[in-house]
């Protein structure tokens, strides 16, 4: 049975930030000072502990949340190391919605950036504490006071150093403790291993750490009323009191602390271990969580007891495998889940046999006979169980709200180098699909293309190498076919007639047939206009069919034609040599040879846009859009400051638009598009697209 006492001594959160800030050199330097590793591994080198998998290592960054955990002094830290670019920074949100706190990791060079905006939005989303680690406090050009002023600018005045540091760029060499008001100083040696010595502040910097002190107690202060008048009236608080304030006022997302540190110089890092342990709350310190009911089909607030409580755990990560099968990986929330047991998925309906259960330290798995609330897990094999999906108790059936993804921005055709390898394409492409939610697989019918979609360049690029490395499936990429339509602008007249004659039985159709156009949306209709039997009843659905084939290759470039209506109006047959065929030929020369003399025209797709961006970018991205021959529909206000621009544009011109929007606003800007409707292509564009069609027809000839 899981204890209270068990839970309170686990500590689960996620390292987030942008890119390159250090996360996963911070994870390194927790490992290494709990003991769990001998050696500080360095992203450079390729020996880290969390990026292992050869394409991280490949490109010196973090692709994949990895999980690791450690023990410090007598809590269980359980930590997930996240992405910081935005190509990746999905599989950050989905490690955020199963944490209890988040780190974010700021550069002390670099300060608050693009990706440290998006993941303070998704830890708002999710109702996580948060605090804030300024790294990198030893490189030329750090500055803790610009880059703690960037953080109060952006995320507001709760946001308060808790730490100052002592020296700068490279005589970084301790840390101020604005808690217990002492200096600490560190001395690494070869080896990483560290020696902190603690001191009196030094007199140069008493007033600021005094200063910051206040200002630091005011608002942990004001969480706890008779705290608050205490200190009001003069009194000052002792270390107990700011602890029990700070952690309350943390939980209840009123503060935000603030520490420094260099990971790779393991400088600061003790410090915040310690931190951690104090101040992150443990599982059962948070508020209850939402979900759903499954028996009464009803929400309700599920509570954060662990004493006899019915297992649950929310899935979110699933590593595929092609040799040993699906690494599922899960946050328990209550209960507990024993090896060699039945677990339950109730997104799937699937009852699952529970063989070994994991506890991940970077790709080095070692068994465990249980997981309690609180601990992250993984289980091999399975079955029907993908990212988001709720374990449970089946006989206390509930399920997690899932994690909104957003929709992916860019696409690339796909097809297998190899002739035949067609089934192992789908297959790669179904397991790619379980283990990453954002990727979508589009059969295109228009083009008879494979599309692949994600969140960018770089994200398409991994999947593709994994394609290939993991399944031996090598593909070729090309920019999708823009699915051009065609249709007609005049109403004409026109006559199909088959006739054949070679000895016995011959071939004989012959109709009338008036073609005119529709309204955009309506598709196709057909009227039959015959009277008395000119054309037999049962010849007149062929006439139709053989219309509705043609459409599919147009006469203009070989786009199906769409929004016609026609109107079968005379003909002649003959008794004997008059069939369904016969007709079906004549229908088809009849669509033809209208829809040439109909005033053809190409029609292309336009999908509505809807750009977010700082207010900064507007000109620069309206005057992009309007050079992609977009029109502005509208503009509003956004969140926090931010302008929605709403147009229209050609899908055409929207192919490669995440990096052209990324490198206007610097990854700041964020867009949707969804299909709205077709539109005439201009007389000069759609004769180059026609030209192409003829010569691409003719080289296939």
């Amino acid at each position: 049975m899981v204890t209270k006492n068990d839970v309170e001594k686990v500590r689960t959160f996620a390292l987030v930030g942008h890119g390159d800030t250090g996360k996963t050199s911070l994870t390194e330097a927790m490992l290494f000072d709990a003991n769990m590793t001998t050696r500080l591994g360095k992203t450079e080198q390729g020996n880290t502990v969390t990026d292992y998998d050869p394409k991280e290592i490949k490109r010196g960054i973090t692709i994949n949340s990895s999980l690791a955990y450690l023990d410090w002094k007598d809590s269980t830290f359980n930590i997930i190391d996240t992405p910081g670019y935005l190509d990746f920074i999905i599989d950050t949100k989905s490690s955020l919605r199963v944490v209890d706190c988040a780190l974010i990791v700021v550069c002390g060079v670099s300060g608050v950036e693009v990706q440290t905006e998006k993941v303070w939005d998704y830890a708002e989303e999710f109702q996580l504490p948060r605090i804030f680690f300024i790294n990198k406090m030893d490189r030329e050009r750090a500055d803790f006071n610009a880059a703690s002023e960037k953080i109060v600018e952006n995320f507001g005045h709760n946001a308060v150093p808790v730490q100052l540091p002592i020296g700068t760029e490279e005589n970084f060499q301790g840390i101020i403790d604005l808690l217990k008001m002492k200096a600490y100083y560190f001395q690494t040696d070869k080896d990483g291993k560290v020696q902190i010595e603690e001191k009196d502040i030094p007199d140069d910097l008493k007033e600021n750490a005094n200063n910051q002190h206040q200002k630091m107690v005011e608002i942990v202060a004001e969480y706890n009323d008779e705290i608050l008048m205490k200190y009001l009236d003069g009194e000052g608080l002792t270390e107990e009191e700011i602890l029990t304030c700070m952690k309350g006022a943390m939980v209840e997302k009123k503060i935000f602390p603030i520490l420094c540190g260099s990971a790779t110089k393991n400088i600061g890092i003790e410090l915040l271990l310690d931190f951690i342990k104090d101040y992150f709350p443990n599982p059962v310190e948070l508020p209850d969580i939402t979900v759903k009911d499954l028996k009464e089909n009803k929400e309700i607030q599920l509570k954060r007891t662990v004493d006899d409580s019915p297992f649950s755990a929310l899935v979110f990560k699933t590593i595929a495998d092609p040799y040993v099968g699906n690494l599922t990986y899960f946050r328990v929330f209550t209960g507990e889940l024993s090896s060699d047991s039945q677990v339950y998925n109730s997104s799937q309906d699937v009852e699952n046999k529970v063989g070994k259960i994991f506890r991940m330290q970077g790709k080095e798995q070692s068994s465990v006979s249980k997981v309690s609330a609180g601990s992250i897990g993984a289980i091999a094999k399975l079955k029907k169980t993908n990212t988001g999906d709720t374990l449970c108790d089946k006989e206390f059936p509930i399920e997690f709200v899932r994690v909104d993804y957003p929709e992916p921005i860019m696409r690339l055709a796909i097809t297998p180098k190899s002739k035949g390898d067609e089934d192992k394409l789908s297959i790669a492409l179904s397991r790619i699909q379980e283990e990453e939610p954002t990727i979508q697989i589009i059969r295109d019918e228009d083009t008879g293309e494979t599309i692949i979609a994600g969140m960018g360049e770089s994200h398409l690029d991994v999947v593709i190498e994994t394609m290939e490395k993991k399944f031996g499936v090598e593909v070729e990429k090309n920019t999708p076919k823009v699915g051009y339509k065609e249709t007609i602008r005049a109403k004409v007249q026109a006559e199909g007639k088959y006739k054949k004659q070679s000895g016995g039985r011959g071939q004989y159709g012959h109709c009338f047939v008036e073609f005119e156009p529709l309204e955009r949306g309506k598709g196709f209709e057909f009227v039959d206009k015959i009277v008395g039997g000119v054309i037999p009843k049962q010849y007149r659905p062929a006439v139709e069919k053989g219309i509705i084939e043609s459409m599919q290759k147009g006469v203009l470039a070989g786009y199906p034609t769409i929004d016609i209506r026609a109107t079968l109006y005379d003909g002649s047959y003959h008794t004997v040599d008059s069939s369904e065929m016969a007709f079906k030929v004549a229908g088809s020369l009849a669509f033809k040879k209208g829809a040439a003399m109909a005033e053809p025209v190409l029609l292309e797709p336009i999908y509505n846009l809807e750009v977010i961006v700082p207010k900064d970018y507007m000109g620069d991205i309206i005057g992009d859009l309007n050079s992609k021959r977009g029109k502005i529909m509208g503009m509003d206000e956004g969140v926090k400051g931010r302008q929605i621009i709403k147009a229209q544009v050609p899908l055409a011109e929207m192919f490669r638009y995440s990096i052209d929007l990324r490198s206007i606003t610097q990854g700041r800007g964020t867009f949707t598009m969804k299909f709205s409707h077709y539109e005439e292509v201009p007389s000069q564009i759609a004769q180059e697209i026609i030209e192409k069609a003829k010569q691409e027809s003719e080289s296939e000839s």
